[in-house]
């Protein structure tokens, strides 16, 4: 197989699905890829994209689900976003872009992304991590609000309820 073009995130090549499909069409003109919507909701959708031979045989598959308004192309463009991940798993698992991992660089990004920011805690919504923020108060109330909202915001966004919360702990 050619080396396909890739690009770079944080350090590893990822084979973009725009490459991986030009492969496939170029190399296997009489095998179809297909794509299939299983579950559709106000929310989400879950899309399953197959690769089939020249007799119809599934050769492989793929699995993609999307939030809408997950990411910024998803407040717009989950549908389609979805899809194009599906493609690319299919692609992936039929050996096309897999030097490095069958996820999308979109899929990868995302994923930095979401690790990387920071997570929001509403008391309003019972976040399980809640405890967590709770006991750093208590166990440092001699630092008083400033510092304390200071250290926390270091690692979580913090709503305005919270930090009334935290300044009530404090009192």
């Amino acid at each position: 197989m050619s080396k396909l073009k890739t690009i770079n995130i944080k350090g590893k090549d990822y084979v973009e699905v725009h490459e991986r499909l030009k492969f496939f069409r170029a190399n296997y003109p009489n095998f179809t890829l297909s794509s299939k919507v299983l579950e559709k909701t106000d929310t989400s959708i879950l899309i399953k994209a197959t690769i089939r031979n020249e007799e119809g045989r599934v050769i492989a598959s793929g699995l993609a689900e999307e939030s809408k308004g997950s990411t910024f192309i998803n407040k717009t463009s989950y549908v389609e976003n979805c899809e194009t991940s599906a493609w690319g798993r299919a692609l992936g698992n039929f050996g096309i872009g897999l030097d490095t991992s069958v996820a999308s660089a979109d899929e990868v990004s995302n994923a930095i992304a979401q690790q990387q920011a920071p997570k929001t805690y509403d008391l309003n919504i019972g976040d399980n991590n809640w405890d967590k923020v709770l006991s750093y108060v208590v166990a440092n109330k001699k630092l008083g609000l400033g510092k304390i909202v200071s250290n926390l915001e270091k690692k979580y966004k913090i709503k305005a309820n919270v930090k009334k919360e935290i300044s009530n702990v404090i009192s």
